[in-house]
């Protein structure tokens, strides 16, 4: 599990200015409607002191704070809406107000937006102290301070775009549900307005998603890596709960570290333990309590082909060059796809035990490469710059690069097939075939993929699965999800997220033909001798 050392160590906190203790003592007068105490004081438990003194607390020498950008991962429950509703006030017309400040939230949609809007509008409304300086226009999701000019605004990822806006504090809720074209370009417009004065603030504030190659994830990450020590970046504060793969589930105390709250009283124990036990007897609801209740960052697909710390085992390094001088048997998975989005080869070898070591390479159309990604949201425009994709030129791939890189895969290596749907590759099998090239047939039908997706699966739970970390590969296998026949036989499936796994039908295509011809290539073997080199 990965939980915050600092957060209830006792360990001091740098406060040399008292900003941090100032900011903690005006949060202690708010007033909370939804607490029934006597007077409604707003709750602010240790763990969240914590949090304001580590964000407020420490300084330049010329009083300017250190924490420039906070990412804050709690699991359900835990009342992460309520503290980023009293930072929103903090900033909004307590002691860290800036004249004319500008204070955004943004979430995915426009009601989880209004979300964090109500429970500060909430916070506002209940307490008359406030109510005579600040002014609520619920229709425009606004709070603003005549006194100051401060303003306080709600938007939804996928509305209008902020650009030429110059906020002070940026709150981005649920990041993990920013998705496609739209959150990307309203994340990119509220980040880089950040840069415009300083002193500002930036606090993502979400639960725990799924996949790796998103926008919240590449947050996230670093943020871990903060956390753990792996990066240097004192304006990083990273306060992150989450369960990881290997942890006990089922274990209390662990419910506990990663949830600060319920040592506090919520979340509701008993409602827990009802949860835990539904999960017990449900796959899609023990996803749902790993991810939602302990912050487990779970694969892409909500039935996945397999856990996807299983499968990074594999991202070893796949030597070509090694691999193309001892010439060891080579079989391709050919995937072509729709030709206007990504095609794919991969190439297999089996590495003597049992396991097998694959190569992709993936293309695409030139044209709108970014939009193209956007769509799915992954960043294409990257990948390729990584040389993780090939880019053709025009809008739809052209399928003369493709064969042409056949052509050199066939010349390099010791090529015994190149396997093929027959449904969008006939006609180059034909055009391939012609020149003598290995091409054979491979039905994406239950006969033929169900053993392949059986043969793959064994290789990667048992780690004889090397990929070299390929990270549009990755992105494609944690897309998959299974789907099962009468006979229990497992196939591929994109599900309704549209999302690719081509990467991954091919590598278990060209996997199929390797573990087919493992016979052909074990007798091989018999001839190739140290003598031969010698000789």
């Amino acid at each position: 599990m990965i939980v915050p050392d600092w957060i209830d160590d006792g360990s001091e906190i740098e406060d040399t200015f008292g900003n941090g203790e100032r900011a903690v003592t005006w949060l202690r007068k708010l007033k909370h409607p939804k607490n029934p105490a006597l007077g409604h004081p707003f709750q602010l438990d240790p763990w969240q002191e914590r949090i304001v003194r580590r964000i407020y607390g420490p300084r330049h020498p010329d009083g300017t704070r250190v924490v420039r950008r906070v990412v804050l991962l709690l699991p359900r429950g835990n009342r992460k809406t309520s503290l980023a509703a009293a930072l929103t006030l903090l900033h909004l017309m307590g002691p860290e107000r800036q004249a004319g400040g500008l204070i955004v939230s943004a979430a995915s949609a426009h009601e989880q937006a209004r979300e964090l809007y109500e429970e500060a509008a909430g916070i506002v409304q209940g307490d008359p102290r406030m109510r005579k300086h600040l002014s609520v226009l619920d229709y425009k999701s606004r709070i603003s301070f005549g006194a100051e000019r401060t303003r306080y605004v709600a938007v939804a990822s996928d509305g209008k775009v902020l650009h030429g806006k110059t906020p002070n504090v940026v709150i981005a809720d649920e990041l993990h549900a920013w998705e496609g074209r739209a959150g990307l370009r309203q994340w990119e417009a509220l980040d880089s307005a950040l840069v415009k004065i300083p002193g500002t603030l930036m606090i993502i504030a979400s639960t725990a998603g799924r996949g790796q190659e998103n926008l919240a994830w590449e947050q996230v990450n670093y943020a871990v890596r903060v956390q753990k020590g792996e990066i240097e970046d004192p304006a990083t504060l990273p306060v992150i709960f989450m369960a990881e793969a290997e942890d006990d589930w089922l274990d209390e105390a662990l419910w506990t570290a990663v949830n600060p709250g319920l040592k506090h009283g919520y979340p509701d124990i008993m409602g827990f333990r009802d949860k835990a036990a539904k999960a017990a007897h449900s796959a899609f609801e023990r996803d749902a309590f790993k991810q939602l209740n302990l912050n487990q960052w779970l694969d892409a697909s909500t039935s996945p082909f397999v856990d996807m710390h299983v499968y990074d085992q594999g991202a070893l390094p796949v030597d070509l060059d090694e691999l193309e001088l001892v010439q060891s048997p080579c079989w391709l998975g050919v995937d072509l796809s729709k030709n206007e989005d990504l095609t794919v080869v991969v190439a297999c070898w089996e590495d003597g035990g049992g396991g097998y070591q694959v190569r992709p390479w993936f293309f695409c159309p030139e044209d709108n490469l970014r939009n193209r990604g956007d769509h799915h949201g992954v960043d294409y425009l990257t990948w390729a710059e990584e040389d993780f994709i090939i880019p053709t030129p025009g809008n739809v791939v052209d399928f003369r690069f493709v064969a042409d890189h056949i052509r050199e895969l066939c010349a390099r290596f010791n090529v015994r097939e190149a396997a093929f749907d027959p449904h969008m590759g006939r006609h180059m099998m034909a055009e391939l075939g012609e020149e003598g090239l290995p091409v054979v047939e491979f039905r994406q039908g239950w006969v033929t993929m169900a053993p392949a997706v059986k043969e793959l699966e064994r290789a990667i739970i048992a780690g004889r699965f090397i990929h070299g970390g390929n990270p549009v590969l990755r992105w494609n296998f944690e897309n998959i999800q299974l789907q099962t026949d009468a006979a229990g036989n497992a196939s591929f499936h994109k599900g309704k997220s549209g999302n690719k796994i081509d990467g991954a039908v091919a590598a278990a295509m060209a996997v199929a033909r390797c573990a087919e011809g493992e016979g052909q290539f074990i007798s091989d073997q018999d001839w190739f001798t140290e003598d031969m080199w010698t000789a």
